[in-house]
């Protein structure tokens, strides 16, 4: 069982945020129920480190849906949903992952990312991870041969165990999100 009042980063708390995905079905988010976890993924069509990340998404979501997790794709930057549509055929998103376009900004206010590719897990009582997905990028333009520390794992893991994340925030390296 989750002890999520142990996990909750103080202040974090979030008040459910109401949207459409890209197929009209209507989603609650930042606020799942108890027992269950959100996973957001701030992702870019456009942003060449969130498209390399696209397949590592898809197997995080693949691996941790039977454990309560659901997975949604957040694009903040897409200018319709044409695009998504065939951005998500192209990288080979399936529908086990909706997509959510934030065009007012309602997503990105309540979370906070700065970047795509970006996550964030929420509990039921608020937010307890935002950051990398792993540490492949160094930096924009330099990369590792391989991930050294893959810290959306560690974190999911630790949270579905009961135990603490350490460190709840990283720093993710992408590209920026554009201010409204």
């Amino acid at each position: 069982m989750m002890r999520t009042a142990l996990l909750l980063i103080a202040g974090l708390a979030a008040t459910p945020v109401a949207v459409q995905d890209i197929d009209g079905h209507r989603l609650s988010l930042l606020s799942p129920p108890e027992h269950q976890l959100e996973l957001l993924f701030f992702i870019s069509s456009d942003c060449p480190i969130s498209n390399r990340y696209a397949p590592e998404i898809q197997r995080v979501c693949n691996d941790y849906q039977s454990r309560g997790v659901r997975c949604v794709a957040v694009y903040p930057d897409a200018p319709d949903a044409a695009t998504v549509k065939r951005h998500r055929q192209e990288y080979g998103f399936g529908a086990a992952i909706p997509a959510v376009i934030d065009r007012d900004r309602s997503l990105v206010r309540a979370v906070g990312p700065k970047v795509t590719p970006e996550a964030a897990i929420y509990a039921s009582r608020g937010r307890v991870y935002k950051g990398r997905i792993d540490d492949l990028y160094v930096d924009v333009g330099r990369t590792r041969r391989a991930p050294t520390r893959r810290d959306l794992r560690l974190a999911l893991d630790a949270v579905l165990a009961g135990q603490s994340i350490t460190p709840p925030e990283t720093d993710a390296v992408g590209c920026f999100i554009q201010k409204p």
